[in-house]
């Protein structure tokens, strides 16, 4: 049976909308739950907070990141991959401007080349703010009001030629009007003082607005048609729950949350607040006066009101920026002359570099510069290419797939395993055929590695290191040299680097994976599907072919890229070269229980302990377990390194050097009495690592004599070359997620380039 659809809609409207409430009940709940009448400022920033943070790497540090960002009520549909440093100097922004410290009147300015995430940020906020709205926690209100009943002559609210009745005659804010702005402002001031005497809670509430035009409409006629009646409790009258009530409201563009885009026209007040409807002008027959009722509050910061005003594409909007000068400070603007309307939202600008070329037209005007005031409001945050090669591959694999889910990995290695993942998409052709394509192992990590490596800085790099080594430094926070581990902060980077600023954008390296799925191969295989498999070198020889047709790009940078591609290249054969290598000697590799007990022999021999050995007797550890393991596995000494089983001195500075060292780091600070080296993840001592996970071609041609890389293609029949290469294939789909075309492929690439080495 089919899931009841209609149910769980129902189910979902039921739990996001409540009964309309009394404006008393209303400030029960408030004092209740005092975040419910939050400001503009401090909802946004109530609501990015709400689910939480994470820990992310990013340029080779740790930093805590909002989850908000990445858009979990939506499944990361829309989630700001990056720039998380970014995103939390906005976030310290929100908290400055809600708790009044100082940055009240700034317009905060997120800016940055295309495909840079701001898009992203737009839909993530109306996506998360909608959704949060819909909670209990994160419910938001507003006020309707009928004015039926208060006279027998009927009411300038009916929006008809006669009065109407029951539901139809409520009408709500249209500018989400906050309930507590009802008061008076001298009651609302002791209500908020008494709230905030037992808000648990660093930043206050406020509510300095007062009510917007059309509900004061009807607050003003219902107490002039009660005080001609002689009803002393004018507010009770006025607030009285036939006349008033409270209702939540979901958060959305056009309710709470303004968006102004690219293409909106119209004058700066109707873009900004809305215009005048002139048939409802004459309806409503206000003797003379302009009756706010027949205002459309349409424009961009009534929409936004009571939450979020988002200018999207700033540059479009220029002749509004000065317009707006004045909001975030005095919080008002006007409809007409005589005719005001207080704001409560968070105004946010989004912007290409292109504004602010705009905004620096008259620099060299130094002191004459007309727009000097309005660039002093600007808070300006810069949003730069990603330069995380996880986090690019992500964004990749979004742009080209349907995959929404934000990657979180809790090691290095999983994030790897990520990166590297091959990708299957199905392309209909020009006769309706459906093939199914792969982007083999290492192509979508191969064109991220690209795109980042293009981004970094070649002036802030640390001697030793080479791009590739940033951008991998960068992602993981350290790199393997050697033996040795090397953390970001054993490199000096300056403060000041333009990683990030230009590069390779997303977008290109989509359109170039695009067409490559499109075009029709010319390889050939009497067995598999080779034709639809896309490798790295396929994608890396588009994205460098293409660059000459690019507009995008400059002479100076289309040179520079093509500088860039050598050392991208042989990363990524290096790549390849491990998973064949790691497939051919997949049944060669030394057991992890060897291995353990090689480190723990090492420790006790360091330390002077003994060794518990299988019957539970204590033994001196083994000198000879230890010289076969550093000889046959590790494969660094020879006999001439001993004296009989005892170590020489180079032998001895290895075991203290390089494994004790690694393991007082990784496991001595936080041993027990019962120590032992299945306690430690072994991978993370990095000679040990080199024993579990790395071969060369030596121990290929060691082990396997009559193997010759020659006759890969088409090894005879019966030959070790033969019986190598089919368990090779099989191991690399079962190792490494390989097709077994992708694999094929690979492995002849691999060995075309090695094969020298049996010359």
């Amino acid at each position: 049976m089919s899931r009841d659809f209609i149910r769980e809609a129902d189910r979902a409207l039921t739990e996001t909308y409540e009964e309309p409430m009394s404006l008393a009940e209303y400030v029960d709940r408030v004092f209740e739950q005092p975040h419910v009448a939050s400001h503009a400022s401090k909802y946004l920033l109530d609501a990015i907070e709400a689910p939480g943070t994470r820990t992310v790497v990013e340029e080779g540090e740790e930093k805590e990141r909002y989850r908000f960002f990445d858009d979990p009520y939506n499944d990361g549909e829309h989630a700001i991959l990056g720039n998380t440093e970014v995103l939390n100097e906005f976030v310290d922004d929100l908290r400055s401007i809600a708790a009044r410290r100082g940055k009240e009147e700034k317009i905060i300015w997120l800016e940055g080349p295309t495909a840079t995430g701001k898009s992203e940020l737009k839909r993530c906020l109306i996506n998360g703010l909608r959704e949060y709205s819909k909670t209990d926690e994160g419910r938001r209100y507003t006020v309707e009001w009928n004015v039926s009943g208060a006279s027998t002559e009927g009411s300038g609210l009916t929006y008809g030629e006669a009065p109407v009745s029951n539901e139809e005659d409520w009408y709500v804010s249209p500018v989400q009007s906050h309930p507590l702005s009802v008061f008076p402002p001298e009651v609302r001031k002791e209500l908020l003082a008494d709230l905030n005497d037992r808000l648990d809670d660093h930043i206050d509430v406020l509510v300095e607005g007062r009510l917007d035009p059309f509900c004061r409409e009807a607050y003003d006629y219902l107490e002039e048609q009660y005080r001609r009646r002689g009803r002393e409790d004018l507010f009770s009258a006025v607030t009285d729950p036939k006349h008033l009530r409270v209702k939540n409201f979901v958060a959305d563009v056009g309710t709470g949350i303004g968006v102004l885009h690219s293409e909106d026209d119209g004058t700066p007040k109707e873009r900004l607040v809305g215009s005048w409807m002139h048939g409802m002008l004459q309806a409503l027959d206000s003797r003379g006066r302009k009756n706010p009722q027949a205002f459309s509050y349409d424009g961009v910061l009534s929409q936004g009101n009571g939450l979020l005003t988002l200018v999207e594409d700033a540059a479009q909007h220029a002749d509004l920026l000065q317009k707006l000068l004045n909001v975030p400070d005095e919080g008002s603007v006007k409809l007409d002359k005589g005719i005001g309307m207080d704001i409560d939202t968070q105004l946010l600008i989004i912007s290409n570099p292109d504004l602010e070329a705009q905004l620096n037209q008259h620099a060299e005007r130094h002191g004459q510069d007309p727009l000097k005031a309005l660039k002093r409001r600007l808070d300006k945050h810069e949003f730069r290419y990603l330069t995380n090669l996880s986090l690019e591959a992500e964004l990749l694999r979004r742009e080209l797939t349907n995959e929404t889910t934000v990657w979180t990995a809790t090691t290095y290695d999983q994030l790897e395993e990520k990166i590297r993942e091959p990708v299957t998409i199905d392309v209909r052709d020009n006769r309706r055929r459906v093939h199914r394509k792969e982007l083999a192992p290492h192509v979508v990590e191969a064109a991220a590695l690209y795109n980042v490596v293009t981004r970094l800085d070649t002036e802030d790099l640390p001697p030793g290191l080479d791009l590739v080594d940033k951008a991998l430094l960068f992602d993981a926070g350290y790199i393997q040299d050697g033996d040795e581990r090397r953390e970001k902060d054993d490199f000096e980077f300056g403060p000041n680097a333009n990683d990030g600023q230009h590069g390779i954008p997303v977008t290109y390296t989509r359109d170039v994976v695009a067409d490559l799925l499109h075009d029709t191969s010319d390889r050939h295989h009497p067995d598999l599907p080779v034709e639809h498999v896309i490798m790295p070198r396929d994608v890396l020889n588009g994205m460098a072919d293409g660059f000459v047709d690019a507009p995008v790009f400059s002479n100076a940078e289309r040179t520079e890229f093509e500088n860039r591609l050598v050392q991208v290249k042989n990363r990524v054969f290096r790549q390849q070269e491990r998973d064949v290598l790691t497939a051919i000697m997949r049944d060669k590799r030394v057991d992890e229980e060897t291995v353990e007990e090689y480190v723990e022999h090492v420790y006790a021999w360091n330390e002077g302990e003994t060794i518990t050995n299988d019957r539970g007797e204590e033994v001196e550890p083994d000198p000879l377990r230890m010289k076969v393991f550093e000889i046959e596995h590790l494969g660094r000494f020879d006999e001439s390194h001993y004296d009989g089983t005892q170590p020489l001195p180079a032998v001895r500075t290895f075991r203290t050097e390089k494994v004790m060292t690694a393991l007082n780091r990784h496991a001595w600070r936080h041993r027990d009495e019962a120590f032992r080296a299945g306690d430690i993840e072994l991978k993370e001592i990095p000679v040990i690592r080199a024993v579990l996970g790395s071969h060369d071609w030596d121990d290929v041609r060691r082990v396997f004599d009559d193997f010759d890389p020659r006759q890969w293609d088409d090894p005879p029949t019966g030959t070790e070359t033969a019986s190598v290469k089919a368990s090779t294939i099989e191991d690399m789909q079962d190792l490494f997620g390989y097709s077994a075309a992708s694999a094929e492929l690979t492995s002849r690439h691999v060995m075309s380039q090695v094969s020298y080495r049996w010359d």
